[in-house]
């Protein structure tokens, strides 16, 4: 039952040997938020393309093979599933559009005497037909995939890797003082506007700290389930949900009970928010990685900017 510990997932892991440690903690933001806005308005291409960078970023990162072993194939099952669910369900039909010239002015040309018979060119709009499909002596129409179908599950997936991998690794490399520092770095020209970094910075590293007391909670719950082998099945649809209504409730008592605990402690021993700037970060790198990883973004930049589309 301890497979969420097993999963280090959204939480920082001490350590040396890996470049992306000690790499500044404002370009990994930077890096983290283009993993996330550029698959905007992309094509397929693209967004294949950005899974294929965090895989090859993931590998070479120098993290240890325990870390990422067990979560990336996870991620990687699920991304899968969501885009076959997606590219296999019906994607919604278009009205077709009304026709501005009658059909009988369509004329093909005759074909030439040994030549190749006339057809209509283009890209054709289905990939894949299998079927019609029976399931039990229920008859189930033809399994069709479109392109846009196949389009919709590529995106889905994609979007979903790189949104939870990308925030992953910045997470697992980035300690919460140093993702506070550089967020309250990239907000400092809000500051003349009354706008209170300090306490958004300090509120930030108080959620980043109750990101594992979250995880145990969610464990505790699922052990006392399978401690008392429940069985789903035999409740029924309706008990069920009542069941899982009952633990999102409790989970979310027990998480503000932990937070009320934390708060009153913190009270207790007289403590107080500090500000970003006094937050200690770790070493940074050589400045040739610096910028050879800045360098790295502008040009991800660019190709966004040219190659986009495809």
């Amino acid at each position: 039952m301890d497979w969420l510990r097993q999963l280090p997932i959204g939480q920082y892991v001490d350590g040396t040997g890996s470049w992306l440690r000690s790499l500044d903690p404002r370009l990994k933001l930077a890096w983290t938020l283009a993993f996330l806005l550029t698959p905007i308005l992309a094509g397929p291409g693209w967004r294949l393309a950005l899974v294929g960078l965090l895989l090859l970023v993931t590998a070479l990162s120098g993290l240890p093979w325990r870390l990422w072993r067990q979560s990336l194939p996870v991620l990687l099952a699920l991304a899968l599933l969501v885009g076959v669910l997606s590219a296999l369900l019906p994607a919604g039909g278009v009205a077709p559009a009304q026709l501005q010239r009658p059909p009988a002015e369509l004329r093909l040309a005759p074909a030439q005497p040994g030549g190749e018979p006339v057809s209509r060119s283009g890209t054709p709009w289905e990939l894949l037909r299998w079927g019609p499909l029976q399931l039990g002596p229920v008859p189930l129409g033809p399994l069709v995939i479109t392109r846009r179908s196949a389009e919709l599950g590529i995106n889905g997936a994609t979007l979903l890797f790189t949104l939870i991998q990308s925030a992953n690794l910045l997470l697992l490399t980035t300690p919460p003082e140093a993702l506070v520092w550089a967020l309250a770095w990239c907000m400092a020209p809000l500051r003349p506007l009354g706008v209170p970094v300090d306490r958004l910075g300090f509120t930030l590293l108080l959620a980043l700290r109750f990101l594992p007391l979250v995880q145990e909670e969610f464990q505790n719950l699922l052990r006392s389930i399978a401690t008392r082998s429940v069985n789903l099945r035999r409740l029924g649809w309706q008990a069920s949900l009542g069941l899982v209504l009952a633990l999102g409730e409790r989970l979310l008592a027990n998480v503000l009970l932990r937070a009320e605990q934390g708060a009153e402690s913190l009270l207790a021993r007289g403590g107080h928010w500090i500000t970003p700037a006094q937050l200690q970060r770790n070493g940074v790198s050589s400045k040739g990685l610096q910028l050879l990883v800045g360098v790295g973004l502008v040009v991800m930049l660019g190709l966004r900017w040219k190659y986009g589309a495809f």
